[in-house]
């Protein structure tokens, strides 16, 4: 008897391994198209947008198959039909490598609700992706609203920082969720995560290495053991998480290796760190852009006081951006990169960015309101950068500072007015951004208020004035 139910058992155990040996292959020879191959659809800028720029449509695919594969592609405008297609090919990729397709759409005639839908055809298997987007009829390429802002996880100076820094560190996954939902109440619905590592003991150091780096994650990295001191225990997924829910577009910093530094070193921690990120948090939809937190000045050398040294450094950042996109493009091809410069000094850069602009998607300078004596004005700059990233085919978002300095370097929210004088102004901008949301808007009904009482007075001052530009579209219409 128990040799027999001994029997039965190894029977029955048998047949369960061949059931589930088989169910295995079935999964495997059916496995969708997207998880074989990675396809993706980006709209540079994200909606909504004037009618008077034009949209940058990039789709991406990456083959991630052991052999060279023959795909077709389909980019369509509101319907899948022949009138309506605005692309069609048939590109050869090779094993594990990636491809992009750039569609570039005039928005003239396009006001109102539209999308973009994209097809790729591999053998008999298809994928489709859509993304919608709005034209807003306007006289002015600018939408005149904040269309989104940075959201630092810590002030990486506690001086600038100190009116905030405290509370946020405080923050919850869930209370980091609802910041998001408090930033799209009031539709700024992209985010721009400052960096993901802080790095405080590299100041006066010219010896870091990507094996001595002793930065600080906000996130359960892998790559290196320290972690910032913050109550979150992954921040940058309670965003995405809650970005994805309401469409919102997220531009995750890649940084900080150390600021203003563009070195090889820098490089290779900047492909590392990418490629975690995107693994970790590549699957959420709304994983927008990769953003280098290390910023620059205007003029693109450094500071550097020598010609020998500025030379260098702009070589650097030239270098630095070509490799670091061309890395890029085997994660995600449709993904674009952003980088945030001073608006000063422009003129000393003019021989370095057309070649810096051939590899950055998004440029987005900020200080134009405070211009120092003898340099362009604010209005010049942009007007400036305009043309150097039209004549380049990137792009140029405004990095509109929200703040105002205290005499001891702290932070403070700036006065409405004055922020719809720079809305106002700056009309050539596809996106307007702010730095940044925690610190300087509060929503009175969060769970937490980071930074002064006066936080509260901008978010209510800002929700009064979109409201009054939403009205006064809708009266246009009519």
């Amino acid at each position: 008897m128990k040799i027999t139910m001994k029997l039965k058992n190894l029977l029955s155990i048998y047949f369960l391994k061949k059931i589930a040996a088989l169910l295995l292959v079935l999964v495997l020879t059916n496995c969708s198209f997207a998880q074989k191959n990675r396809i993706g659809l980006t709209l540079i800028p994200p909606s909504p947008v004037t009618n008077k720029i034009d949209i940058d449509i990039r789709a991406g695919i990456v083959n991630y198959e052991s052999q060279s594969r023959d795909f077709e592609v389909y980019i369509y405008l509101n319907k899948e039909d022949k009138e309506s297609l605005l692309h069609y090919s048939k590109p050869h990729i090779k094993a594990n490598s990636g491809h992009k397709v750039q569609v570039i759409l005039p928005t003239s005639d396009k006001v109102g609700m539209n999308k973009v839908i994209l097809k790729v055809k591999l053998d008999e298997e298809i994928y489709s992706e859509t993304k919608e987007f709005e034209v807003i009829e306007s006289d002015i390429r600018s939408t005149r609203q904040i269309d989104g802002a940075w959201a630092g996880i810590y002030h990486w100076s506690e001086g600038e920082g100190k009116h905030w820094n405290k509370d946020i560190a405080k923050m919850t996954d869930a209370q980091w969720q609802e910041l998001v939902r408090s930033m799209h109440s009031i539709e700024m619905n992209m985010i721009v995560i400052q960096e993901v590592f802080r790095n405080e003991e590299y100041v006066g150091k010219h010896s870091l290495t990507v094996d001595n780096y002793a930065g600080k994650a906000f996130y359960p990295s892998d790559l290196y053991p320290g972690r910032m001191p913050i109550a979150a225990k992954d921040p940058i997924e309670a965003i995405l998480s809650e970005a994805d829910k309401h469409n919102m577009s997220v531009m995750v910093g890649v940084g900080m290796f150390a600021w203003f530094d563009f070195t090889s070193e820098s490089l290779e921690w900047h492909k590392r760190v990418a490629k975690e990120l995107w693994d970790k948090y590549g699957h959420h939809p709304s994983f927008y852009a990769f953003y280098v937190s290390e910023e620059s000045g205007g003029s693109l050398d450094n500071w550097e006081l020598t010609t020998e040294k500025q030379i260098m450094r702009k070589r650097q950042i030239v270098e630095f951006f070509r490799a670091f996109k061309e890395y890029c493009n085997t994660l995600a091809p449709e993904k674009p990169i952003m980088l945030a410069t001073n608006s000063m000094g422009v003129p000393q850069g003019l021989d370095t960015y057309p070649g810096l602009l051939q590899n950055l998607d998004i440029l987005c300078p900020f200080g134009f309101a405070r211009m120092p004596e003898g340099d362009l004005s604010g209005k010049e700059a942009a007007t400036l950068l305009q043309q150097l990233c039209d004549d380049a085919g990137s792009h140029l978002w405004f990095d509109l500072e929200a703040f105002l300095f205290n005499p001891d370097q702290s932070l403070y929210p700036r006065p409405m007015e004055e922020i719809i004088h720079d809305l106002t102004l700056f009309d050539n901008f596809e996106k307007i951004l702010c730095y940044q949301y925690p610190g300087v808007f509060s929503d009175p009904k969060a769970s937490i208020r980071v930074g002064e009482e006066r936080t509260v007075k901008l978010f209510k001052d800002y929700k009064a004035y979109l409201d009054t530009l939403k009205k006064n579209r809708a009266k246009k219409k009519r």
